[in-house]
Order: C-alpha cells, then sequence, then structure tokens
C-alpha cells in the first residue's frame, strides 16, 4: 500500500503530494496507529453559508469565480470535499439586515405560521446548497437560529431576551416550518440546533438567552414532539456553545436524554476534552464542533494555522464526529456584518474582492483541506500510540471506508522532528519544521 506526504508549503500550495513518503532513515518519535481498534464514526469537515457568505459567492462573485470556488470548496477530487454546512436560521451577525422567518409588525403574532417565508433564502443560500450537493452528494446541512422571532420574545427584539413561554408550542412550530420549507426544495435538514450559543446575550446582533432548564423544556416537551409528529427524524443537538461549560450540556443530558441526540460545541473558550468529559457520563451521543472561527486575534500565518489544526486533532481525539468552521466567505473588509455590528475581526474560508469580483483562499480553507479532503464522511477515528520523544508531535489517524487510511500530523514544537507514522508494517518517515503539517494517506 502506497503512501504519499501533503503539505501546506505556503498559503497557496496544497492540493498535490509534494513527495513520495519514505520508509527509512531514523526518526524522533513513532506513532502507530492501534490495529483493529476503532472509534467514532466521522460526519464529515464544513463551514456556514451564512447571509454575508452567500450573497458573496452567488451575487458579488463572477459566473466563473463562483463556480471555481465551489468546486474549490466542494468537489472531492478537484477541491476539498466540505461534506457539511451549518446554516443559520434567520439572521446571524454576519448578514446584512435583521430578520426571521416570520417577521411582524409591533404587537402582532402569527401562532399559525401564515407569514413564515424562507424567500430570503430562496435567493442565495437554496441555490447554493443545490450546487454544493451536486458537488458532493454526501454534503449534510446542519441549521441553529441565532433568535426567534422577535414577537416570541420578552423583549419584542431580535437582540438579546429570551423565548416567552407562552410561544414555546408556537417556536417548535417555526422548527417544523423551516424543515418542511427546506424540504419542498429537496434539501434534508441533517440536524437542528434549538439555540446558538445560549450563554451569550449580545445587543448588537440577533441572540437569544437560553438556559439549560429552558433548553430542556423546550426541546424534550415542544420540538422533539412536534419533529416526530411531522415525521422528521432530523437530530437534535443541545447546547451550541463554548468547551468551557460542560455544566450545561450535562443538565440537557442528564434530565432529557432521550430527546438529545447529541451536543454541539463552539471553540472559542475551554478545551476540547469537554467532549470526553460529556460522552463518559452519556455515551452513544454525537459531538460536533460547530462553530469555529479564525481572526485577527491570531495573527500571522504560522501561528492561526497550526492552532487551527491542533484544536481539529484534539476534537477528533475527544470523539468529535464533525469539525464546522464559521463563514465560508467573507470580503475585503471581514463582512458583511448587520448594521451596528461594529468592527468585524473574523476570516472566512475564502476572502472575496468586491471590486475585482474574485476569491482567494485564507488560511483556513487550507488548514481545514488536511482534514476534509483525506477522511471522509463514514470514516472511522483509529486510536494511536506514540513512543519516543513526542514533545510537540501531535496526530490524528483515521480509516476511510474504501479502505484508505490518512494520519495528520503536526509539530507544534520550537525545533524540527521527523516522525515515523503508520500501522503494523506500513510505516512511513516525515520530517517536520516547527509549527508545521503534513498528512499521509495510504492508499
Amino acid at each position: 500500500m502506497g503512501a504519499k506526504i501533503f503539505r501546506t508549503i505556503s498559503q497557496r500550495h496544497l492540493m498535490e503530494p509534494v513527495e513520495q513518503a519514505s520508509h527509512e532513515g531514523t526518526f524522533d518519535v513513532e506513532i502507530m496507529m492501534k490495529p483493529g481498534e476503532t472509534m467514532q464514526r466521522v460526519v464529515g469537515f464544513g463551514a456556514s453559508l451564512t447571509d454575508s457568505s452567500a450573497y458573496l459567492l452567488n451575487e458579488t462573485l463572477g459566473d466563473e469565480s463562483r463556480k471555481q470556488a465551489m468546486t474549490d470548496l466542494f468537489d472531492p477530487d478537484q477541491g476539498i470535499g466540505l461534506s457539511m454546512l451549518r446554516n443559520p436560521m434567520g439572521a446571524s451577525d454576519y448578514a446584512r439586515d435583521v430578520y426571521s422567518y416570520d417577521d411582524m409588525p409591533d404587537g402582532k403574532r402569527d401562532d399559525s405560521m401564515e407569514h413564515f417565508s424562507i424567500a430570503r433564502d430562496e435567493r442565495n443560500v437554496i441555490p447554493l446548497i443545490h450546487e454544493a450537493k451536486r458537488l458532493n452528494p454526501d454534503l449534510k446541512v446542519v441549521m441553529s437560529p441565532w433568535s426567534a422571532p422577535a414577537w416570541m420574545k420578552t423583549n419584542g427584539s431580535m437582540k438579546a431576551g429570551s423565548l416567552r413561554e407562552d410561544c414555546r408550542e408556537t417556536y417548535a412550530r417555526y422548527f417544523v416550518q423551516c424543515l418542511r420549507a427546506y424540504g419542498s426544495h429537496g434539501i434534508e435538514v441533517h440536524a437542528v440546533t434549538p439555540q446558538n450559543e445560549p450563554l451569550y446575550e449580545p445587543t448588537h446582533y440577533p441572540s437569544m438567552a437560553m438556559s439549560a432548564q429552558e433548553e430542556t423544556v423546550f426541546v424534550r416537551d415542544h420540538l422533539r414532539t412536534a419533529m416526530r409528529e411531522a415525521g422528521f427524524k432530523t437530530l437534535i443537538l443541545g447546547y451550541d456553545h463554548n468547551w468551557d461549560r460542560c455544566d450545561y450540556p450535562l443538565a440537557l443530558l442528564d434530565g432529557a436524554a432521550e430527546s438529545f441526540d447529541g451536543i454541539a460545541w463552539h471553540w472559542y473558550a475551554g478545551d476540547p476534552q469537554s467532549q470526553s468529559v460529556v460522552s463518559e457520563r452519556h455515551p452513544g451521543k454525537f459531538s460536533y464542533v460547530t462553530e469555529a472561527s479564525g481572526g485577527e486575534w491570531i495573527p500571522g500565518f504560522e501561528p492561526a494555522f497550526s492552532h487551527l489544526v491542533g484544536m481539529i486533532i484534539q476534537a477528533l481525539n475527544h470523539g468529535a464526529n464533525a469539525f464546522v468552521l464559521w463563514n465560508i466567505a467573507l470580503d475585503e473588509h471581514r463582512g458583511p456584518t448587520v448594521p451596528g455590528f461594529g468592527e468585524s475581526t473574523c476570516r472566512g474560508l475564502l476572502r472575496v474582492d468586491s471590486e475585482r469580483r474574485k476569491a482567494s483562499k485564507e488560511i483556513d480553507y487550507y488548514g481545514l483541506a488536511h482534514f476534509s479532503r483525506h477522511i471522509r464522511p463514514g470514516a472511522h477515528v483509529v486510536p494511536t500510540i506514540a513512543t519516543g520523544n513526542t514533545d510537540g508531535a501531535r496526530c490524528v489517524a483515521a480509516l476511510n471506508e474504501d479502505g484508505s487510511r490518512a494520519m495528520v500530523l503536526l509539530n507544534d514544537g520550537e525545533s524540527p522532528i521527523t516522525v515515523r507514522a503508520g500501522w503494523e508494517d506500513n510505516a512511513a518517515n516525515v520530517t517536520l519544521t516547527p509549527k508545521a503539517v503534513a498528512t499521509i494517506v495510504w492508499r
């Protein structure tokens, strides 16, 4: 079985193997896959087709640039084969204005969902999902609300506030209407989360506070029942917030494990080990990292790139079934954002030059590529054993359904290391400079 090494040698070079793997020479550390053992199944890797990203791809880019961008993102052979989209239900912080799927005048309600509409998504988001699915039939869509419609909330606003108790059943109906509307376009929603970042209540973009008790009651007594009665088997992933709060997801599963299919995580605080803490108490539940944005708070190519790769490695080794970054595309001003948002510091997978109508690849595109291109949906993560001078050596290994194997290696240290990696009699050597990344693929 031959082995090839894929390296990111600059921000512009990744797609082809830069060398055949060496099978000889000395090494500092040996990392071997445990024979006959596998861990969790990988569902996929991806990013978010926010209103801003969809507008940039579908309306700002020229036709040829858009086709090339979509190929680069979703085609498993000519691109990096992204297989997941986690999209907002209505406006997020990265939208051109504030909206829900059922906006009403002040003082009016729409419990019957008579005015429900995904017309905003039909303009850009839906066509791009169809194009992505054409390029990659394995694509799965996850949907998350940043806020309920304003008329369902305690403060009558899409920004901050909480869900009114008398609107819980209506809000569950809102989710079902969303699933039906997407289904009418031939798009089956793979999973939903009840609320994006329920412990964060900013006032400068759509948000909604939701305690663990409130989310438990909403899902157990309303959302799960409404989805089941409507015939949907869509997964419900609870929490959808940072690694630093195990108490919230544990409270959800302790109180209503049968109502939640798993937990969604963000990477902005805490450590991926939290995933293992939760799964040890509640084995068998899915663990998805649903949001992780690169940004100006991690400057420079090298530290940002190695940080991203290192976090994905850790998340997979702690049981993650999926890892999804944030915006697929942002413009030269790191937007658009909702009015009043202020300065954006986030980075997309692609950077769209609005004047030239061209897209260029960002750091995050290349970092995610090491995983999404070589660890395919249906793969199983494989445990490894490391011996020797393991300081700085990080890795994750996977067995794909077609029998191929992949191992992503990161040198997180300050000195060069040579790693011998593989399984049983199939091993290869690769030398990594500090903060460098390489993926070895055996076919």
